[in-house]
Parts: structure tokens; sequence; C-alpha cells
């Protein structure tokens, strides 16, 4: 059975707020466990709500278009970046619902830009006042897509999501989520602050196929919490597939982070292509108190093109943002998310522990760096396996703390070797591709995350 929008009064006019109508008729498509059509034209309007046994179908030429005013995304517990608190509701959200579907070849569409102003007014009052780490928190932002507490959900069918005020599409504490045939395209006509492209959270069982991304931040990402109150949840991002996605544009063509405290495992991505434009490769991000394991990880079939650093590790990615110290004079009235996160970690359960990487086939052209790799002398990067590289690289950059890497049938050709760090091993690798200096110096990490740092 199939209701049309427009018989709940929806008017696709680009002008009529639609809330009540649009919501009517989600209602009614859940009773009867129907689709929802939406027909060609522009609908204006605040969060949505998709209910259990419907799905949302939106035709060629049908947008969904995202108020500008906060106040029609009713605040909602959630989880943002790492922390559950109440915060505005997405455009379209799937919250405790299950046998949901959002499909279809039209648009939705957050018209961010308001969001991204409101965002930097804030953080340029925040910064001076040793707040950097809280703008982000406290500068709510509608995400475009929520699917949250939820299980079998299927995104996709050529859908295309555009202007995120926030994260674009996230996938929290849910399970059975399968998304395919999705283009996200958050940098038109700006770019906008933190707008990720697909933040899987503590969730399992999650697919992604053919997806196309150009975002300004983490285009496919793995997220599991951030510090005490990820290390409180404690849940994982496990059995994760993704296949035959392109990223155009991004901090990274797949990301492992920054929020890694309820660990991420057997996860497995093919088929990446990324491009131009983007500063890394494939990134794992963490912080000194995020805690976390990260294991059995399986790329595979990865290209990138004019990609400048082909691997980055961190384990100190971004202070300013990853440490929250709360500055005396702020304490006193100090909001509750600012105190969560501000709690202390203690140094043994801080440190992220990243084993069982594996890399296969992965081709890289016009690189500048196959290598930035910083992690801590307390949780080595033990065991990555690299199988079948082919990377031209101008330098190898440098790899510290890291034990039993090992590489087979690998091509590098680097016109500088790679800085190898006191103790670290890179068995499989001729003498020529790497130089072992006792004397080398951590580089500062902050200076080589700034990239990452001025797209937030």
């Amino acid at each position: 059975m199939t209701l049309d929008a427009r018989s709940f009064g929806a008017r696709g006019d680009g002008l009529t707020l639609n809330t009540q109508a649009l919501q009517a008729a989600i209602d009614a498509a859940a009773l009867q466990g129907a689709e929802l059509q939406l027909p060609a034209g522009t609908y204006l309007t605040g969060a949505l709500f998709l209910k259990s046994g419907m799905t949302l179908r939106l035709d060629g030429g049908a947008t969904l278009l995202g108020s500008r005013e906060l106040a029609h995304y009713p605040l909602l517990p959630t989880r943002v970046a790492g922390i559950e608190m109440r915060w505005p509701a997405a455009l379209v959200n799937v919250y405790g619902e299950q046998d949901v579907g959002l499909v279809g070849e039209g648009c939705i569409d957050g018209d961010g830009q308001v969001f991204w102003d409101a965002y930097w007014r804030l953080r340029a009052a925040y910064e001076p006042r040793g707040l950097r780490w809280a703008s982000d928190y406290d500068a709510q932002r509608p995400r475009l897509v929520q699917v949250f507490e939820s299980a079998r959900v299927r995104l996709g069918g050529g859908l295309l999501l555009r202007r995120s005020g926030f994260w674009t599409l996230h996938v929290c504490y849910s399970q059975d989520v399968a998304i395919d045939d999705l283009t996200i395209r958050n940098n038109d006509g700006a770019r906008g602050p933190s707008t990720d492209g697909i933040d899987i959270d503590s969730s399992r069982r999650v697919s992604v196929r053919h997806a196309d991304i150009a975002v300004n931040d983490d285009a496919l990402v793995l997220k599991a919490g951030r510090d005490a109150d990820g290390l409180r949840v404690a849940r994982a991002s496990e059995d994760i597939d993704i296949q035959d996605c392109v990223v155009r544009e991004g901090a990274a063509g797949i990301t492992f982070g920054s929020e890694t405290s309820g660990g991420f495992r057997r996860v497995r991505v093919r088929g990446l292509q990324v491009q131009r434009g983007v500063p890394v490769g494939v990134l794992f991000k963490s912080a000194p108190t995020r805690g976390g394991r990260i294991e059995d990880i399986h790329l595979s079939d990865i290209t990138l093109t004019d990609v400048p650093t082909v691997l980055r590790v961190t384990m100190n990615w971004n202070p300013g943002y990853s440490r929250a110290l709360l500055p005396p004079a702020e304490a006193a009235d100090a909001p509750r998310h600012w105190q969560v996160l501000a709690t202390p970690v203690p140094p043994d359960l801080g440190h992220t522990e990243v084993s069982g990487v594996r890399i296969d086939g992965l081709r890289a052209r016009g690189a500048h760096a196959a290598f930035e790799v910083d992690a801590t002398p307390e949780a080595p990067l033990r065991g990555f396996r690299f199988n079948g590289l082919d990377i031209q690289a101008r330098r190898g950059g440098h790899v510290h703390d890291v034990q039993a890497w090992r590489f087979t049938r690998s091509r590098l050709q680097l016109d500088a070797p790679i800085a190898l760090g006191p103790g670290c091993e890179l068995a499989g690798l001729d003498r020529e591709h790497w130089v072992a200096d006792p004397a080398l110096k951590r580089r500062d990490v902050s200076a080589h995350s700034l990239a990452e740092q001025d797209l937030l």
C-alpha cells in the first residue's frame, strides 16, 4: 500500500512549513504498514520521526528542506560526539524504531549555513576562555538523519543528502542497518564545520554500499564513545562492512575515531576510492583519555589518487578539542555535559590499544608521505599486516611506537625513506625503504593535525 503525503496536507511549494502534515502522513503509514510517497516538490519542514513498519520514499524531484529555526528540532536524549546528552533532533529521525525504510531518488537538504555560522560565532567566543573543546557541544546543530536505538533500517536507493547542519547520517546504538546507493554533498556553496558523512557509532551489523561522499570532515567514520562517558557505556562498533564507496572530499577516506572508548572490532572495508583533495587515505585517531581497543580490522582494494598521506595514526589528535580541561574560572557554572567531558580518566584506562589491522591491495599515486604514525610507548601498534601495497610517495614519512609490522608482496617507491623510531619493526621491507635513527625526535602531533583542525 502506498500513501501520498499531499493527501495529508503537505505542500511542496518551498514556503509552507509541513512538519505537522508530514508527521501525520508518517503516522498513518506506520499504522497501515504502508509506504509513504513524497512526490516532486520542495517540502519545508522541521524534525520528522519515521515509525516502525513503514517506508518513506522520496520521488525524483522531491526535496525535504530543513527549517532554519532551531526550535523546530526538539531536544531529545541522544549521544553527540561521544557523550550522552540532550541535543536537537535530526531533520529525519528513526528513534527507537524497527523495520523502517528511507529511500528514493529525491533529496534531503539541511540548509545548514545558519547553523554553521552560529557555530563559528560561538567558537570564536569560547576559544579565548579555554573552551575550544566545549564549542562543538554547546553550538547545538541538527544532524540530517539520525538512526538511534533502532533495528532493521534501510537507507538509500539513490537518495541525495546535502548541506547538513552537523553530521549527515548518524547511526548510533543500532543494529542491522543497511545503507546502499547514497550520495552526500555538504560543500555546496560553503564548507560547514564537522559535516561528517556517515558516522557509525557503537552499533553492530551495519553495511554501507555505493556511497559517494563529499563533506568537510570525516567521510566514513567509526566511533564508539568519548573518554569517561564512553568507557561507562562500553559499547563497540562491530561487524561493520563497507564496500565500493567513493570519497571525493573530507578529512580522510576511512576514519577510526577519535571517539574510540568502546572499541571497534570485525570491520571490513573493500573497494574504497579516495580522490584528490582528501588529505589522508586511512586514518586512526584517538587521545590519551579515550581508551578502547581496536582489533580485527581488514581493509582491501583501496585506491588513493593524489592523497597527500596514505596512512596516518595519531594517539594525541587535536589536543585543543580532545582534552577537556575545565578552567577554574568556569567551574562554578559548568553545565553537566561540561563536567562529563572533563571527568578524569585514569592513565591506565586512557591508552587506546590497536592490533590486528590488515591492509591488502592498497594503491597510492601522488602521495606526499606514505606513513605518519605516532602511537605511544605504553600502547604500541601491534601486528599490522600489509600485503600487496603499491605506493608512490615523495617521502616514506615516519613510524613511531609499533611492534611486529610485516609487509609482503609490497612495492614502495619513495624519494626519501621511512624514519623509524627506536625499537620499531617493519619486517619484509628492504633496507632502502627505512632508516633507523635512535635520536629521532617525536614530531609535534598537533602540528601535523592542522589540516584536520581547520576542518572542524
